[in-house]
């Protein structure tokens, strides 16, 4: 098969194309070929070593994917050779073939893209669990998303309006900002071009937002929890600016505040239960129209550094896919 290798750490253009062995499912694993395995941007941080997983290399990136079973190890009943499926295999996925644990892999209905599929288990699963499990968010509460058009925050702000809430989307562009209203947003800022906190009181009445969902951090991090409402909720989801902001812990103090921790990858592999009820519940949504990943670019196997530098570079809204079938 092959695969996009990472032999030593630095930047994109760095990574290998190389030709490995077919793999063979171990018990309770299955072989996937993968048709399609959405970009994340730990995968920009993992190959520079600046990730929190620091896998051993050589080692493949690509944290999920979507495709066909050839292959089903010992143990493993629910699922068969043949089977449309997605899975988080947390490495492996930028190939044409992939071994991912069973119990992290499920079916999926005949009529749903695998691209789309694909995008399921990550970005839709951390803002389910974010929204769901950590935020408890409640029906006519409203919700900031920063980073709204990127993957996460799409996703946030789909499973924000299926729950009923309102929600405010931010991003730095008004292109950006049109996608998250197709996508449901109620309102949007343009952080590059208006005052968060102003707008924010504007939009709020002063009250502010009930929870807050950041996948983004840096700069943006303190002015957003000066916004928040009583009692809010602030979800730290990951720092895609690049800086790990640091809070004035005042702040929780005056504003009765919460500042609640998502990693969703920890989660699912203490909780798989509960992991797999939020699956189906994004998959109802799905086919009952409510949510949609928005698949913004799809790239063969070998483009994959262009890919990786598109993402790092903000050129990706949604999610960017690779195809190693292509």
């Amino acid at each position: 098969m092959k695969a996009i290798q990472c032999t030593h750490l630095g930047p994109p253009d760095d990574l290998e194309l190389a030709t490995l062995p077919d793999l063979v499912a171990g018990p309770g694993e299955v072989v996937i070929e993968v048709h399609a395995a959405p970009l994340n941007f730990p995968d920009v941080l993992m190959i520079q070593g600046k990730y929190q997983l620091r896998p051993e290399l050589p080692f493949i990136p690509g944290a999920e994917v979507a495709g066909l079973v050839t292959a089903v190890g010992e143990g493993v009943s629910h699922l068969q050779v043949g089977d449309r499926v997605a899975s988080f295999v947390q490495l492996g996925g930028f190939a044409e073939q992939v071994k991912a644990p069973a119990s992290a892999t499920f079916p999926l209905p005949d009529g749903l893209d695998f691209a789309e599929g694909a995008a399921l288990p990550l970005a839709y699963g951390t803002s389910a669990h974010a929204l769901l499990d950590r935020a408890e968010l409640k029906p006519g509460q409203t919700l900031l998303v920063l980073g709204a058009a990127g993957g996460v925050g799409l996703a946030a702000v789909q499973i924000a309006k299926a729950l009923g809430a309102r929600v405010i989307a931010a991003a730095s562009s008004d292109e950006k900002l049109e996608l998250c209203r197709q996508s449901g947003a109620d309102d949007t800022i343009n952080y590059a071009a208006e005052d968060l906190r102003a707008r924010l009181k504007a939009l709020t009445g002063g009250q502010g937002p009930d929870v807050i969902y950041d996948p983004v951090g840096g700069s943006l991090a303190e002015p957003a929890f000066r916004s928040i409402a009583w009692g809010g909720k602030y979800l730290v989801v990951g720092f895609a600016e690049g800086d790990i902001p640091a809070l004035p812990l005042n702040l929780p103090l005056l504003k009765g505040a919460s500042v609640m921790g998502v990693f969703w990858g920890e989660f699912a592999r203490r909780d798989p239960k509960k992991n797999f009820a939020n699956l189906r519940q994004l998959l109802g949504w799905m086919q009952e129209g409510k949510i949609r990943p928005h698949i913004s670019a799809r790239y063969p196997l070998a483009d994959v550094p262009q890919a990786l530098k598109d993402m790092a570079g903000r050129k990706v809204t949604g999610k960017a896919v690779i195809e190693p079938q292509r």
